[in-house]
């Protein structure tokens, strides 16, 4: 009926001027948050989807970042972070979890990780690398060969002993053949002539 259809109309325009009034009220408040120098990010109310998608628009109109939390509809809340703030991986998460976001202690946390991983280092030198000259083959090769290779390399060297791990190029006789071939008949030559 023509009623119902003017109705109709009446509610669109009405759905509209709120969605437009909503909009700049979420400008207002976007200009507010980007102006106040003490704020990274603003945490807004609760809001339906199509709330949530104009502040998503404006926010990035404005070159801030933002995300949406909460897990049920109606719960659900959009955050707004300015650039030089922008959310690490584990601050996203932090919200995502529902739990505040505190960078002195994600701080602190991240430290600790580092200081255990320094130890945990540390300890592994201490472990394979006694002080002074390594004194096997293996364990000074190891970090560069792996062990396997390291073992399989450190058992050639072995029958290679008495060069104290040199390998046998270094020790090889740097004479040429025609040079230790004079010397052998002259050392014969010699013999000769002792034994006549």
């Amino acid at each position: 009926s023509p009623e119902q259809a003017a109705r109709m109309k009446k509610l669109q325009e009405q759905e509209k001027r709120q969605k437009v009034e909503f909009r700049k009220r979420m400008e207002q408040e976007v200009s507010q948050f980007i102006q106040a120098t003490g704020e990274p990010r603003r945490r807004f109310q609760p809001m339906n989807k199509i709330e949530r998608s104009i502040l998503h628009d404006v926010a990035e109109v404005a070159g801030l970042t933002s995300f949406s939390f909460g897990d049920d509809e109606d719960s659900r809340y959009v955050m707004v972070f300015k650039k030089e703030f922008a959310p690490s991986d584990e601050e996203l998460e932090a919200y995502r979890r529902g739990e505040e976001w505190d960078p002195a202690r994600a701080e602190e946390r991240r430290r600790l990780r580092e200081l255990a991983a320094q130890q945990e280092e540390a300890e592994l030198e201490c472990s394979s690398t006694p002080p002074g000259p390594p004194n096997d083959y293996k364990d000074k090769y190891r970090h560069l060969i792996g062990s396997d290779a390291a073992k399989a390399a450190a058992r050639t060297m072995e029958a290679n002993k008495a060069y104290g791990c040199v390998p046998v190029a270094n020790k090889r006789d740097t004479r040429s053949i025609e040079e230790a071939m004079n010397e052998i008949r002259a050392k014969k030559r010699l013999r000769q002539a002792e034994d006549e």
